[in-house]
């Protein structure tokens, strides 16, 4: 199965594992799976952590190199991507978050997300 993490998951992923639910661990240790970031969550960590969010404080580029090195496919960004957003109902306002749902969609992945808010949306969600 192919999944796209949301960017809290991949923060804890890599610096606090213990937060991780035990669903959410079996999936990233799964050899089976494949695990993708997208750039908006590198794009979201950067913003967040220029506005002292201290949930965010981490090293973008740190982080993303260590997403590489544990086999993370990176996702990039692409006007298929951006114009998806407009398909999607107003239930979640957080822009990074839609666009991390828009890319799941159009590249049939599942978005694994611990966003009860997120998790609302049909297909394929799974909250973990």
């Amino acid at each position: 199965m192919r999944y796209l993490l949301d960017t809290h998951l991949l923060l804890w992923a890599a610096s606090e594992p213990e937060r991780l639910s035990p669903i959410a661990r079996t999936i990233i240790t799964d050899e089976d799976s494949q695990l993708w970031f997208s750039v908006a969550s590198l794009w979201e960590v950067v913003i967040k952590a220029s506005l002292g969010r201290t949930d965010f404080d981490v090293d973008a580029q740190l982080f993303r190199r260590g997403l590489l090195e544990s086999d993370f496919a990176e996702l990039d960004i692409t006007g298929s991507h951006v114009i998806a957003v407009s398909d999607l109902s107003p239930l979640h306002k957080d822009p990074f978050d839609r666009i991390l749902l828009a890319q799941a969609r159009t590249e049939a992945m599942i978005l694994l997300t611990a966003d009860s808010a997120l998790a609302n949306y049909p297909g394929d969600i799974e909250m973990v």
